[in-house]
Parts: C-alpha cells; sequence; structure tokens
C-alpha cells in the first residue's frame, strides 16, 4: 500500500507517518510505504488514477479531483481542526492575531494550503488578491522539499515577509528569531470560523474500500493506534523524526508532537463534514452539498473509538 503525503518533513499528517514507521501497519498485515508527492492536488490525482491507495492530506482539496465526493472517502481524521499558522517576520512588529497587518506583504503558501488562508483573508476583509501578494515560495515545488521548513528560510533570506505552513516550518522560524506566530486558527489566534476550515485526514478511494475493505479497515486502525501511541508518549515522535527528518527537524518534532497530542482524535463529526462542505462551496470546489455519507466511510467510524 502506497501513502502519499504532500510534505514528509511535518507534523501536520503525522500520526499517518508514525503508523507507517512504528509498524502499525504493519501490525495489521499492510506492508505500506510513504511517498511525499507536491503539492496536495498531484497527490489527489495519483490516488485517483490508482497510482497510489491513500493520501495523508488536508480534507478539503479532495472534492477538487473527485467532483461532489464521488469515487473517494474519508476514512479517518489524523487530527482535529486547520492545522496552518501564519508566520510574519518578528521585526515587523505584528501584534497576534492581526489580520489586517498583512496587506501589502509577500506572502508564501503552497497550493491547497493557501486556500485557507485566502478564504480567512476574504473573510477579514482582506482582499488576498489585491491586498497582499501571496504565492509559492520560490523552490518549494522541486523534489524533496518540505514547504514549512524551506518557508522558513526564505523569510531569514528577506525573499518573503511570512508565510502559511506547518508547525514545523513555524518553530524553525520562531526559534531563529526570525519569525513570530500572527495566526494559529487551530489554538484560536485568529477569525474562528477558520479552525474549522479543514483538518489533516486520511483519504482513499471508494474503489478500495469496495475492493480491498479488510485493507481500508487496517489503515484506520493503524492510524488509530499510532494516535494514541504519540499521545501517550510525544517521545516515539522522535523515534520517527530521527529516521526521516535532517537533524535539526528532528529534534523539534517531539515538542510539536506533544502540543498536537489534544487533537489526535480519528473521529470526523456531522459538524466537522458540514464546516468542510461549507469551506469547499465557497471555494468553488463543491455544488450544492454532500451527505455526511457521501464524504465519510462511516463503516469504520466504530473503529475511531479504540484510540
Amino acid at each position: 500500500m502506497r501513502i502519499a503525503v504532500p510534505d514528509l518533513v511535518s507534523n501536520s499528517y503525522f500520526p499517518a507517518v508514525a503508523a507507517v514507521e512504528l509498524g502499525l501497519f504493519q501490525a495489521q498485515g499492510i506492508d505500506a510505504t510513504l511517498e511525499m508527492i507536491f503539492p496536495v492536488g498531484r497527490a489527489m490525482q495519483a490516488l485517483r488514477d490508482g497510482d497510489i491507495d491513500f493520501v495523508a492530506g488536508p480534507a478539503h482539496p479532495t472534492p477538487s479531483v473527485f467532483p461532489g465526493w464521488q469515487g473517494a472517502k474519508l476514512l479517518a481524521a489524523l487530527a482535529q481542526h486547520t492545522f496552518w499558522l501564519l508566520v510574519m517576520r518578528s521585526d515587523l512588529g505584528i501584534s497576534p492575531g492581526d489580520v489586517e497587518a498583512v496587506k501589502g506583504r509577500r506572502i508564501g503558501a503552497a497550493p491547497g494550503p493557501d486556500a485557507a488562508l485566502r478564504r480567512l483573508l476574504t473573510e477579514a476583509g482582506v482582499d488576498p488578491e489585491a491586498d497582499v501578494s501571496l504565492a509559492p515560495v520560490p523552490g518549494s515545488g522541486a523534489a524533496g522539499v518540505s514547504f514549512g521548513v524551506h518557508a522558513a528560510q526564505a523569510l531569514r533570506e528577506g525573499t518573503i515577509d511570512g508565510f502559511w505552513a506547518n508547525a514545523m516550518g513555524a518553530e524553525v522560524a520562531v526559534q531563529s528569531g526570525i519569525g513570530k506566530v500572527v495566526l494559529d486558527p487551530r489554538r484560536g489566534l485568529g477569525p474562528a470560523a477558520a479552525r474549522d476550515y479543514t483538518f489533516a485526514a486520511l483519504v482513499t478511494t471508494d474503489r478500495l474500500i469496495e475492493e480491498s475493505p479488510d485493507m481500508a479497515e487496517g489503515a484506520v486502525r493503524a492510524v488509530v493506534a499510532a494516535q494514541k501511541a504519540l499521545r501517550a508518549d510525544p517521545s516515539r515522535g522522535s523515534e520517527v523524526g530521527r529516521r526521516l527528518f535532517p537533524a535539526d527537524e528532528a529534534g523539534l518534532i517531539e515538542n510539536l508532537v506533544t502540543r498536537d497530542a489534544p487533537y489526535y482524535s480519528a473521529e470526523i463529526s456531522p459538524d466537522t463534514v458540514t464546516s468542510l462542505n461549507e469551506f469547499c462551496r465557497n471555494l468553488g470546489l463543491l455544488d450544492g452539498d454532500a451527505t455526511y455519507e457521501q464524504v465519510v466511510a462511516s463503516q469504520f467510524a466504530h473503529l475511531w473509538s479504540e484510540g
């Protein structure tokens, strides 16, 4: 089984990464491998085309490739709530939560995650097209590049004034002193509605669920086991980081897992799906509505509580 992640050196999709590296997929009889495919839209296309079996990524790009949620399902949440942060240069003196202060600034954001920032800015009265220069960070599309870590380096070099990315990139920038967290929707720093735009999820196709239900079930069990293990002992994150991450980022992952652990729940509630669908409609990714059963592989919901 091949699992695509849009950013490997990241805390965002870490329960799926840990499930592979800690042998929890193997414990379910699944030989799983990780493959970094950036941006997330390409990962979804690979899922649709049968080149990979699962995507561990943000939930909201799914209907951009599977219109109307036809052909794909969310198996489980990897973690709850919108998980990106806006980091701005420290010397700009921007107060936490000050959305207006991004006007006239150069902000780096990856395709896919940028949709959440664009919506957040729009709802706050900031035009993401006219008021902000919002674009991918130069060089971030190169093979194997971690967007967040690369963005932190671009911030240091002065190529950008800020970036919207995962907490790994944010931590690199903050610890170096060059960056400051201005928005963190998951923790209530920023517009309240942004907290539930999207979330990290494990996605697969209807085809796999129908043809290999045991594989789908085993994948959910592996993720739930990883969430439970990381909540109980965040130092297990360091074990994974040492295998996959550069040394500096490997040293940061335990603290990030400790912070994220309260959000490690596989549950996908009806309210979560309602918010997700509204966000997708606002982005033009969904016409009308989609039922809970169209979005979520609810036959595996009883497994979420095993963690």
